[in-house]
């Protein structure tokens, strides 16, 4: 008979204006991992806030080797084994790897005073474990996205835990982070260690998955060992409805371009970048890691510097120094990081909805609040934004709700160009098919769209063209009749290089 280490029963949990968990109840065996399925807003993150302490449960009874426990807190969590990878990534930027490492335990004299030798001894130790190559005494916020996710892997799973939670842990590094991750999800499982999975990636469910539970709406509706299932019939049961059309892209006749940069430099990153974008298109960028998608996008929008390059809009010159000016000429950026550079966590969904369009609810020496409201209400219908209220703070919503507020800032603004970088990280596969009805609205609208993405599908699935980059360089411009993930790999990572076609 399998050893159960972790049993949830009946766990119910509600918010003002919602139930948020529904008398649920499943069990992850010893040494296993246990996929957690579901849409945005199904319920997922709040449970794992319940068992890390984090949230108080209404009801219901966690179990702990059978054993019944009540989790008051983070550290009570930590005592009874349970570590978690969040999937907003928790980590102070101004710190440095090692402090961000031991937040929480760092370790302590017998004079009360932190010991720092032990402190950086252990932090080289596990960096070179993980085969990292940063020093302890680097900050945060001179790392990528990928290298933070991957320190708050290696924080989660060094502090001997037997049971972890990962939510979403691979929504921001690359493939080969992805293998040695589940290498050490396979390490972990050898010893015993009970692994609660959060993905809606279910190709990767399905590699290192042994039991897959499906939340809809709050509520258990299935658990089972994952050898009996398969893809399609976990979203159909995360979704309540058959998904027979992942990517409802449309053949939209393409204007004339609109968008050009020509010429983009900076020294160490990126170099002679130039593409172009016409009305109605889709315009993907494809690469790896590190290949300086985002760096270039967010150099274009004005947010970092470049050394040279014109960015030219209707084919007039645009001087852009600072993303006002991007947006005044009707080109917007939504950032990879929505927790960094996106949301305000302390304000409400209205607030962060209308935030890059204020100017239209102030005039007459006035706040026009109801308009305000009335116009966030319309957007939030469109994009089926799930909030209570509102007046909630968006921190209070799901990732994916979260990222749907963020688009709906920028489509306030009714933009011309929309650069969106990663749109769909850490959204499920209900709340990505309302987004690329989005897309597809915007384009068919005459509308430009230049997507940032490391899902190859997607890219494939959505994009008019796409361009992929390698090492700071454009390796290649593919058109839709040339798409395949295995040339894009090619051209990734350098294997192949094509003259740039027509920039």
């Amino acid at each position: 008979m399998d050893e159960i280490k972790l049993r949830v029963e009946g766990v119910e949990k509600s918010f003002p204006g919602v139930k948020a968990l529904s008398n649920i109840s499943f069990a992850v065996r010893k040494g296993t991992v246990h996929a957690l399925c579901g849409e945005n807003g199904a319920g997922k993150s709040t449970l794992m806030k319940v068992l890390t302490g984090l949230y108080k449960a209404d009801a219901g009874q966690i179990y702990i080797d059978e054993k019944p426990v009540e989790i008051r807190n983070p550290i009570q969590a930590r005592e009874y084994g349970i570590s978690m990878i969040a999937q907003e990534l928790n980590y102070v930027s101004e710190l440095s790897v090692e402090e961000n490492l031991f937040m929480g335990r760092l370790p302590v004299g017998k004079f009360g005073q932190v010991d720092w030798k032990k402190v950086r001894r252990d932090a080289v130790q596990f960096l070179k474990e993980e085969h990292l190559n940063y020093a302890p005494s680097q900050k945060l916020k001179t790392l990528t996205v990928s290298d933070i996710q991957m320190l708050e892997i290696i924080k989660a799973i060094t502090n001997n835990a037997q049971i972890v939670l990962m939510d979403e842990p691979t929504s921001s590094i690359s493939e080969r982070e992805v293998k040695l991750l589940f290498d050490k999800i396979h390490e972990l499982k050898e010893k015993g260690v009970s692994i609660v999975y959060i993905s809606h990636k279910m190709d990767e469910v399905f590699q290192i998955a042994d039991d897959i539970t499906v939340i809809r709406d709050g509520a258990v509706v299935s658990s089972d060992r994952a050898e009996n299932l398969d893809i399609d019939t976990v979203i159909a049961r995360m979704v309540g409805r058959k998904m027979d059309n992942v990517y409802p892209k449309e053949d939209i006749p393409l204007g004339d371009t609109v968008f050009e940069v020509k010429d983009f430099h900076e020294k160490g990153i990126f170099d002679q970048i130039s593409f172009h974008a016409r009305k109605g298109e889709i315009v993907g960028f494809a690469g790896l890691v590190g290949a300086g998608r985002t760096e270039v996008m967010r150099a274009v929008y004005g947010l970092d510097h470049k050394d040279g390059g014109t960015v030219l809009i209707d084919g007039k010159e645009a001087l852009i120094r600072k993303p006002e000016d991007a947006i005044s000429k009707g080109l917007i950026m939504l950032s990879e990081d929505r927790k960094e550079y996106g949301i305000i966590p302390v304000r409400s969904v209205t607030e962060n909805a209308s935030l890059a369009s204020l100017k239209n609810y102030f005039y007459g020496g006035f706040s026009h609040k109801r308009k305000e409201k009335e116009d966030v209400r319309t957007i939030f219908e469109k994009m089926s934004v799930k909030t209570p209220t509102l007046d909630t703070l968006i921190s209070s919503l799901s990732g994916g709700n979260a990222q749907k507020v963020l688009l709906a800032r920028w489509m306030l603004c009714n933009p011309e160009i929309m650069i969106l970088d990663e749109p769909t990280r850490g959204i499920d596969v209900g709340a990505k098919f309302e987004i690329y009805k989005l897309m597809t609205d915007i384009v068919r609208e005459g509308k430009t769209i230049i997507m940032v993405s490391s899902e190859l599908p997607e890219l494939i699935g959505m994009c008019d063209r796409i361009y992929v980059m390698c090492q700071g360089l454009i390796t290649g411009c593919l058109e839709k009749n040339e798409f395949s993930q295995e040339r894009i790999m090619m051209l990734a990572t350098g294997l192949l290089n094509t003259t740039e076609k027509g920039a």
